[in-house]
């Protein structure tokens, strides 16, 4: 087992024991404009709770179920969006990339590199992407076990970089379901990477609406507590003001308004977890 190490991300340090890591924002970038106002909002949860939290948003969504779906407004606006994002609010930003070409221009303004479950294994873009010397966050595939994520990490290692998260996003159980085995935590946590937990994509129902992948959101709260309770490093959330309404991913993801509440059930999760055994003998 390799001790765990602490990433650097922004100002925050991930791992280690340190304070949850949070990864939040839309799927994808719908808007400048409403990407904005998610970000402002955001970053009031930052104040008002004392986050460390990290603006997502997607410039292309590659893996739509169907070619008809919104992808978003491309590379080069889409990264015009989110170094506006982290002008006005501060945060630090991050951004999945599906092609090789797309690493270096998004490590110009991306704090985190997002490789995708579905490209977790395609070494090219592993090895752009710890080229960049960015922070690379790597989702686990669906089709992995947890284990075989520490051949993730050595890639990265022969690429120059040490700076690795994982995400355990759930696991495919037969058509159209995945579920959590939260025992991924610690498992991927051996590799010596902070293991953050994705809790929108693990309730996924992939395909279940003909054209367009399905989710639970309800469940959304109870799989995040209790990946936090199995000790995971950071969430990662994705959140909109209405979700129903939202261009992609709109069944898995958390209205922003019931986002902090969300966050609150896992921080008392994570202090109880923090807390000195109090327990007396009887």
């Amino acid at each position: 087992m390799e001790p765990q190490r602490a990433v650097t991300v922004g100002p925050y340090r991930v791992g280690g024991g340190g304070p949850l890591l949070w990864i939040c924002g839309p799927c994808v970038i719908e808007s400048h404009d409403l990407t904005l106002r998610i970000a402002e909002t955001l970053k009031s949860y930052v104040d008002r709770l004392g986050l460390q939290l990290v603006f997502k948003a997607s410039f292309d969504k590659a893996n739509r179920s169907s070619g008809k779906s919104f992808r978003g407004p491309g590379l080069q606006e889409g990264l015009k969006t989110l170094a506006a994002v982290k002008d006005a609010t501060g945060l630090p930003v991050t951004t999945d990339i599906h092609e090789c070409a797309q690493a270096a221009p998004a490590a110009e303004v991306c704090d985190i590199l997002q490789v995708p479950a579905f490209l977790a294994r395609q070494t090219d873009l592993l090895e752009a992407c710890g080229r960049t010397g960015r922070v690379v966050n790597v989702k686990k595939g669906q089709f992995m076990a947890p284990w075989d994520m520490k051949n993730v990490v050595a890639k990265l290692s022969e690429f120059g970089t040490g700076n690795v998260l994982l995400t355990e996003r759930g696991t495919t159980f037969g058509y159209g379901m995945l579920v959590n085995d939260m025992r991924a935590v610690p498992w991927m946590q051996e590799t010596g990477a902070p293991v953050i937990f994705d809790g929108t994509h693990s309730v996924q129902k992939p395909g279940a609406l003909g054209d367009r992948t399905g989710g639970d959101r309800a469940m959304v709260p109870v799989v995040t507590r209790a990946a936090v309770a199995a000790g995971c490093d950071g969430v990662f959330l994705e959140t909109h003001p209405r979700p129903d309404e939202a261009k992609s991913d709109g069944p898995n993801m958390i209205p922003l308004d019931v986002l902090p509440r969300v966050i609150a059930e896992c921080v008392r999760v994570r202090a109880a977890l923090n807390r000195p055994d109090d327990a007396t003998a009887t």
